[in-house]
């Protein structure tokens, strides 16, 4: 039994390093589509118009 376990747990650590250090990623749609909006422009509108006004003073 504590053979099966130790396979298991080596088995493990070689699918992970696989995953983790030589896969390399692939792009997906939805990676491309983020990655489309991320670089595109923002569009600014100024709000300070829509601020109320100080009532009193700090004084």
């Amino acid at each position: 039994m504590p053979y099966l376990f130790g396979g298991l747990v080596v088995l493990n650590a070689i699918t992970l390093g696989y995953y983790l250090f030589l896969q390399q990623p692939s792009t997906t749609q939805t990676l491309k589509a983020a990655k489309d909006d991320i670089t595109q422009p923002l569009t600014f509108a100024n709000s300070a118009k829509y601020i109320p006004p100080i009532i009193g003073n700090r004084e």
